[in-house]
């Protein structure tokens, strides 16, 4: 299962151009969340009820700790106004029917995971993602996964678990402290694709090949040319190509060549330039 970036429901209901882009996948993709945020209940069915056509599963992130969206009372903000929560939840829920999710965080700046999970469950949320800090801890510090177990425990619906999953090792071991039922990978998945890959191998065959570089950086060839096909922005190219390369081949040399790329064939030429 794979999943859109957040989307505001307000600019989806405005048709803004971009945040419709972010909704378009492809077949391979599939099952597909489209994830969204939102404060009003209103806006949220409007948006879910045009953009359902275009996914399996409407995810509500609850869990987003950025300062701007936190601010407009979206994102992990909904963690301390739990009515508003299953306000939401009630009404998304009712109005589509494919599976509504919602991705959450233990806390805002305390722990009330349980209590929220129960919410959700009861609200109508067919899944919920758990990550494993609390908006104050932002991406710092440890992923608590015995939380995640406990809520495992709590409620009868799915949970998936998220944070500080970077390898085969750490999707097995998540597995089995916290009896999640799916597992949620974002940011290893970063300039290294290849990650799913190897969980799906271990999966099928019991081991994996390790990534190496050389794969690394067919993986970024191949990025390149879908998001030339795909009509993804330059900049975001740009910010993809050296995340990737950041694993691959990272100096000072390479940094500034790449911050010199002002088209897509400097990237290109860039990318062909190392040699491993």
């Amino acid at each position: 299962m794979t999943c859109t970036e957040m989307i505001s429901v307000n600019d989806i209901i405005r048709e803004e151009k971009n945040s419709l882009k972010k909704m378009e996948g492809a077949v391979e993709e599939e099952p597909r969340a489209i994830q969204l945020y939102a404060v009003n209940k209103d806006n949220l069915v409007k948006a879910i009820k045009y953009c359902a056509s275009e996914a399996q599963i409407i995810d509500l992130n609850c869990s987003c700790p950025a300062d701007k969206i936190v601010e407009q009372g979206g994102g992990s903000a909904l963690l301390e106004k739990p009515e508003k929560l299953r306000e939401l939840i009630k009404a998304a829920s009712s109005a589509i029917n494919i599976p509504f999710t919602c991705k959450l965080r233990l806390g805002f700046s305390e722990e009330n995971i349980l209590a929220i999970s129960k919410l959700c469950e009861e609200a109508g949320a067919s899944m919920i993602t758990i990550h494993g800090r609390t908006r104050h801890q932002h991406y710092g510090g440890k992923a608590d996964w015995s939380l995640i177990k406990k809520v495992k425990e709590t409620v009868t619906i799915p949970v998936c678990g998220n944070g500080d999953v970077n390898s085969v090792e750490d999707y097995l071991r998540m597995k089995k402290e916290t009896g999640c039922d799916y597992v949620m990978i974002g940011r290893a998945a970063i300039g290294n694709p290849y990650i799913f890959k190897q969980i799906t191998d271990h999966k099928e065959t019991g081991k994996y090949l390790p990534a190496t570089k050389k794969q690394t950086l067919a993986d970024l060839k191949e990025y390149l040319n879908l998001a030339e096909e795909l009509k993804v922005t330059f900049n975001q190219t740009k910010y993809q190509t050296m995340l990737f390369l950041e694993r691959i081949l990272w100096n000072k040399e390479i940094e500034h060549k790449l911050n010199n790329c002002k088209k897509r064939k400097e990237l290109n030429e860039l990318v062909e330039s190392i040699k491993l």
